[in-house]
């Protein structure tokens, strides 16, 4: 299993077009903040997220690109 701050770290650079935050909560749970970088406009924010299923870098990748996907689709419901 991976160090919690291996996860975040991993986390954080999955987002190259934006500004990612991972930080570990007191539960042992973690926030994750999605923003552009320039404006500071949140994208994604999702708290209490449990790292018990990331355990591989694989389970991290793919847990990155379901919410690249939650992004995009937010993105769309706004643009009519």
């Amino acid at each position: 299993m991976l160090a919690i701050a291996d996860i975040c770290r991993i986390v954080e650079s999955g987002f190259p077009t934006f500004k990612c935050d991972c930080t570990p909560t007191g539960q042992g749970l973690l926030r994750i903040k999605v923003y552009e970088p320039g404006s500071g406009r949140v994208e994604l924010l999702l708290d209490g997220v449990s790292p018990e299923h990331l355990v591989t870098i694989r389970d991290i990748s793919n847990f990155i690109g379901e919410l690249r996907t939650e992004i995009s689709a937010g993105r769309r419901a706004f643009a009519g």
